[in-house]
């Protein structure tokens, strides 16, 4: 929405600025390379305690290598301007500098099995990627889980991706997220809801040790086929 129209549409409906607000955070996210709606998450992140995700189909944000991210990208929105494309890397990759900071949140993720199975990537890169989140483990002591491909029945199987972010000052935060779209959810009963069918998701993947163990194995069939390839 122009600002033009925002500051006509407050005017009229006597919103209080809600429009112009609305207006300036939009425009705030696409200069940062984030869609409108995503434009908070980052700076939740950077205040969060805790953040905890269950990723059914991408493998998560912060995880992401630059190649993924990239294809990710182009497979995703291929018709997207490339400035603007280039513009989204270079923000994720931003956001990835929290595993630097010494106050990052403490982070737990689910994967699905596939995401790990079933390469984005040609075989080095997707090394790459199952290294670094291996990495990213190790040297964070986070938690990342996998649930199993056979597991078919859960909570969260509607496929949208979840996540669920503790404050030390505020409410816990709900962010489910789509593919052109995402929203917070802060109402108590839905909050709870939430949390009850992420540790029911998180009871039916594998330890953290064997999904460690997975992660490392697939990362080194990646290896072995690049070579074969090479």
């Amino acid at each position: 929405m122009p600002m033009d129209l925002a500051l006509h549409c407050d005017k009229v409906l006597k919103t209080n600025g809600f429009f112009k607000r609305h207006c300036e955070t939009a425009a705030k996210a696409r200069r940062a390379g984030h869609p409108a709606y995503f434009a908070d998450i980052p700076d939740l992140e950077k205040q969060a305690t805790t953040i905890e995700e269950w990723a059914p189909s991408v493998i998560p944000g912060l995880l992401q290598t630059e190649a993924y991210i990239r294809e990710l990208i182009r497979v995703a929105k291929p018709w997207e301007d490339p400035q603007d494309a280039e513009q989204k890397v270079r923000a994720r990759i931003e956001r990835a500098k929290l595993w630097k900071r010494k106050d990052r949140p403490a982070y737990w993720g689910i994967l699905s099995e596939d995401l790990i199975r079933k390469p984005l990537l040609p075989a080095s890169l997707m090394a790459e990627q199952l290294e670094h989140i291996a990495e990213v483990i190790r040297s964070t002591r986070s938690v990342v889980q996998i649930l199993p491909s056979t597991t078919f029945g859960h909570p969260l199987m509607m496929g949208s991706e979840v996540r669920v972010m503790t404050f030390a000052d505020a409410p816990p935060l709900i962010w489910v997220e789509g593919t052109f779209n995402g929203e917070s959810i802060d109402y108590p009963p839905l909050v709870t809801d939430h949390r009850r069918s992420y540790d029911l998701l998180r009871a039916a993947a594998l330890p953290p040790e064997a999904s460690l163990a997975l992660i490392e194995e697939a990362a080194r069939g990646y290896r072995d086929e690049a070579q074969q390839e090479d």
